[in-house]
């Protein structure tokens, strides 16, 4: 799963495999913690990550969520950003 970006210890990454499951989503780890994010809603589906890094990551994904479905869409790999 490439990394598509890294930011405050959090790291994010992206299945890029046609057979892939709905909804478009990503993945963000920090440290032992998981958690999976839609796209479209920007809401956690599941995993363990503490609020803190949860917000970060909705932070920066609201920010990028046009990247991120467009990177979903044409499986095409690219680095977006990280949060500043």
């Amino acid at each position: 799963m490439p990394v598509i970006s890294r930011f405050y210890g959090l790291i994010i990454k992206m299945f890029f495999r046609q057979s892939e499951h709905n909804p478009p989503h990503f993945h963000a780890i920090y440290g032992e913690y998981v958690g999976e994010f839609n796209i479209q809603t920007l809401e956690m589906i599941e995993g363990d990550l503490p609020l803190k890094a949860r917000n970060l990551v909705k932070e920066w994904a609201q920010l990028h969520q046009e990247e991120l479905m467009d990177i979903w869409t044409t499986q095409e790999f690219k680095e977006v950003k990280p949060l500043e």
